[in-house]
């Protein structure tokens, strides 16, 4: 309505290699961003986690999101998200306990299901569950919202390299749990009710800290199911599955039982974004976008992200083109009007509580002068 409050905003970072730069630059920016977001009026800053690609430095999460805390005061600071299908529900639980005793009502701890569990459920040939099993349509509209395509991600997770990498992942003969089993465990954790043949555990640190826990998501399937069964707040990703953003909010609110934690649903919707002054600007500024896209999507990972003219001297063919245009066309650059336009749609479309932005730029100072444009186009309140 009218005069109403906007959503909080937040942000998820990647801590991004550029091209020339270096792994050390890109987490030194990361801590800058994070203090800059915090003065803009973000909500959250959460980090991602990635492994063993030369363009993304979020490796670890609970170490990274400990050097933020550091730095900031104000501002939560989280996951998004750990990996479970890499970590033991303990571990996780033990490396959020301590940021949580560290810096309390500040943390929060995000986790999604990993690729290796995705793989081992679709079998050796079949396909991923929830996005790749939507049918194949054209693009089309809802509430006004662009949803392309479905991508599908099966063929890489069948190639030499992300095997090779999921086993450096697990320890050898590891076998990962149920996705919802895992979170029941870390939950029972840090409520200290956990026990295994009638003894009970408590970690120390974790049981008993509070960090504010959310259940990431990309389809209708388990992680949406399982979030709304527990009543935990839950993120949907338009920024990697615009396919089947819509798909996941509705999956888990129809799944949603009220808890101790929320009474109702919560959904937090990302988007990549990039803003500038005018339009035309952001579009220089996100030239990079769709060749970063094509380096994941090709199978070798995330490259350090291209200059404006590295991504100009790329010569595209169809196939390229095709690998990457959900991203592509889902990505919003323009000026803070045109994005706060775009993210308001995203915000209607979903029915979200909450807006999660990512978005990247060859240069560190465009970047933290997008989020600075967007947090004050949006209403953010700035925090002196």
């Amino acid at each position: 309505m009218p005069g109403a409050a906007p959503a909080p905003l937040s942000i998820l970072d990647l801590s991004p290699v550029s091209e020339g730069s270096s792994v050390g630059a890109a987490l030194r920016n990361t801590i800058d961003l994070a203090r800059r977001a915090e003065s803009f009026g973000y909500h959250r800053y959460w980090v991602a986690e990635h492994h063993f690609t030369p363009g993304v430095a979020s490796s670890s999460p609970a170490v990274l999101i400990g050097a933020i805390a550091a730095a900031t005061s104000a501002i939560r600071v989280g996951s998004g998200a750990v990996q479970l299908g890499h970590q033991t529900p303990a571990a996780v639980v033990e490396a959020f306990g301590t940021l949580a005793e560290l810096y309390p009502g500040r943390i929060d701890l995000g986790i999604g299901r990993s690729g290796k569990r995705r793989a081992k459920e679709r079998g050796e040939h079949g396909p991923v569950r929830g996005q790749d099993e939507a049918p194949a349509t054209g693009p089309r509209t809802e509430n006004g919202l662009l949803i392309p395509p479905p991508f599908s991600s099966a063929y890489l997770m069948r190639t030499p390299r992300f095997k090779a990498q999921s086993a450096l992942l697990q320890q050898p003969e590891a076998q990962t749990p149920d996705f919802g089993e895992q979170v029941d465990d870390i939950l029972a954790l840090l409520h200290g009710t956990y026990s295994s043949a009638g003894i009970g555990i408590e970690a120390t640190p974790g049981t008993g800290t509070d960090p504010e826990f959310w259940v990431l998501g990309t389809s209708g399937g388990q992680s949406a199911q399982v979030a709304g069964a527990l009543g935990l707040p839950f993120a949907a990703s338009y920024h990697i599955t615009p396919a089947t953003t819509i798909e996941a909010a509705e999956s888990y609110r129809a799944a949603f039982r009220p808890s101790a934690v929320l009474p109702a649903p919560y959904v937090m919707v990302s988007a990549d974004a990039v803003v500038a002054e005018t339009d035309a600007r952001a579009q220089e500024l996100a030239a990079g976008y769709g060749l970063w896209v094509r380096s994941i999507r090709s199978g070798a990972g995330a490259m350090r992200y291209p200059s404006a003219a590295a991504a100009a001297a790329f010569r595209w063919t169809g196939e390229d083109r095709a690998l990457v245009e959900d991203r592509v066309s889902t990505q919003f650059a323009g000026s803070p009007q045109t994005v706060a336009k775009h993210l308001r749609i995203l915000q209607d479309a979903t029915a979200a509580d909450e807006v999660l932005v990512t978005g990247i730029t060859h240069r560190h100072e465009d970047r933290v002068r997008s989020f600075e444009l967007l947090a004050r186009e949006w209403g953010a309140a700035p925090r002196l």
